[in-house]
């Protein structure tokens, strides 16, 4: 299994890097954990074909995780012609978030005629869902975003890979990311409290309950990229833009 970095922002872009997104390819197959604004930029830039991804995986719906959904739709129909069905999975309203988005920023593009299939699915929360050859269990998480946001725990293959989403510490954290294979964590800030998001002392702290082989920091605000340098956990990485980790 290949992890792809395809954007680690946070909201604002800071470091230059592109929102969120995450590629996996496995087993001959592929998705994304979240699709911010810039997902389709990053995926150029990495030579990957949007048409080979089937299943995307949404956190929460906070735009710079999941507009970029409108653009893929838009994409789909116009350039890539896609005839594969793509199946979205997220929280709950993500559907119709979706379309709102999508009829104020391309106005009759959610009712024009699709090339493809485009199914949504709602996650429950420590419900086990399949969905392109993986298995994804979200827990509830605290980042008010209009629906219940999640991590995700995700078995694929013989490797679990966990991603905390955007969050505040919750003890749900610690299940969701416990031995995983790989843990991609949101780490806005560095010592100072970031409201409703994860700093590196919490993120320390916590991961000898979590006991994760690797830890990939992400979302990383200007205050943490500054002070990457006093992070000396030998387990600890940090992502970029277009970094390929095999777990």
């Amino acid at each position: 299994m290949q992890l792809t970095v395809i954007g680690c922002s946070d909201a604002f872009g800071s470091g230059g890097r592109l929102q969120t997104c995450f590629h996996v390819a496995h087993s001959g197959a592929s998705f994304l954990i979240d699709c911010g604004a810039t997902s389709l930029i990053g995926l150029e830039r990495e030579g990957i074909d949007p048409n080979s991804i089937g299943t995307i995986f949404i956190t929460h719906l906070h735009g710079d995780h999941f507009s970029g959904l409108v653009w893929w739709l838009i994409y789909s129909n116009y350039i890539g012609k896609r005839t594969a069905p793509l199946v979205v999975a997220g929280p709950a309203g993500l559907e119709e978030r979706f379309i709102a988005a999508a009829e104020v920023l391309f106005p009759g593009a959610s009712t024009t005629h699709r090339t493809f299939t485009l199914t949504f699915r709602a996650y429950r929360d420590r419900e086990p869902l399949e969905a392109g050859g993986v298995t994804v269990t979200p827990y509830e998480v605290s980042h008010p975003s209009g629906a219940p946001p999640y991590a995700l725990r995700f078995k694929i293959d013989d490797k679990v890979l966990a991603f905390s989403g955007d969050t505040e510490w919750v003890e749900s954290l610690v299940e969701a990311a416990r031995g995983a294979d790989l843990f991609i964590t949101e780490c806005s800030g560095f010592e100072k409290p970031a409201r409703h998001h994860l700093n590196w002392r919490t993120i320390e702290a916590a991961l000898p309950a979590i006991r994760a082989r690797k830890v990939l920091l992400t979302h990383m605000g200007r205050d943490m990229l500054a002070n990457q340098h006093a992070v000396r956990e030998p387990s600890v990485t940090f992502a970029f833009d277009g970094l390929k980790l095999s777990i």
